[in-house]
């Protein structure tokens, strides 16, 4: 008899151990799955609130430095326009110089041919006769031993102003391509300066009627009025 109750009190005893024990475990799991949660929920919830704080954060405005403008149009031509964002504007600035360049070219080599004609003429070599591509007219019909002194002095006149002539446009030539140079440099400055200039549509002028008062010298009248809307 007292084997049985021994028996019972032990497997009375091994039952509420085990019954805790599996207490203990679930507890324990929901506890941990309840903190992953939260912590999830939380990371979730701020990294939400930053996308929207991120989004609602407008893009700074681009505006151009006109100092930085200056300079970059200084330093090469055109570079100042693409730093103001004006590309539209590169085919006018390298057209203008490509054709500042075919000038300078075109009157140079001009020039450098009529003055080495005029010096090949006055110096009675004949081994030099650079000067006969540029004879014209009757000059170019009569043969050289021909020609009297007059047709001699008038062809050399005629050499020597062609060469100034254009030595003349070749200095005027650099001189337009500085002037093209800084015109570019003065654009980029005012392009910097005007970047956010108000060019509203409201910006207009219209033809309006208008009624004039009556003054000592005229009556009351009807006439038209310009109105500027700023």
């Amino acid at each position: 008899m007292k084997r049985y109750i021994t028996l019972i009190v032990v497997l009375i005893n091994f039952c509420s151990v085990w019954s805790v024990a599996q207490t203990g475990d679930f507890s324990g799991k929901d506890s941990t799955s309840f903190q992953e949660k939260t912590f999830m929920h939380t990371d979730t919830v701020r990294s939400d609130s930053l996308v929207s704080r991120k989004n609602r954060i407008p893009p700074e405005k681009f505006k151009p430095n006109s100092n930085k403008a200056i300079l970059c149009a200084a330093i090469f031509p055109g570079l100042g326009q693409i730093y103001n964002r004006k590309y539209w504007k590169l085919p006018l600035v390298y057209a203008s110089f490509v054709g500042c360049a075919y000038a300078i070219n075109w009157n140079g080599n001009q020039y450098n041919g009529y003055r080495k004609a005029y010096i090949d003429f006055i110096d009675d070599d004949p081994t030099t006769n650079s000067w006969d591509e540029y004879r014209y007219g009757s000059y170019r019909k009569l043969d050289y031993d021909n020609w009297t002194p007059d047709m001699k002095s008038s062809f050399a006149n005629a050499l020597k102003s062609a060469r100034d002539f254009y030595r003349r446009d070749r200095d005027l030539s650099y001189i337009v391509t500085v002037g093209v140079y800084a015109i570019w440099i003065i654009d980029a400055y005012v392009d910097a300066q005007l970047f956010d200039f108000d060019i509203n549509p409201d910006l207009s002028m219209r033809v309006e009627p208008v009624l004039l008062d009556r003054t000592p010298n005229n009556s009351r009248s009807v006439g038209m009025q310009l109105c500027f809307t700023f």
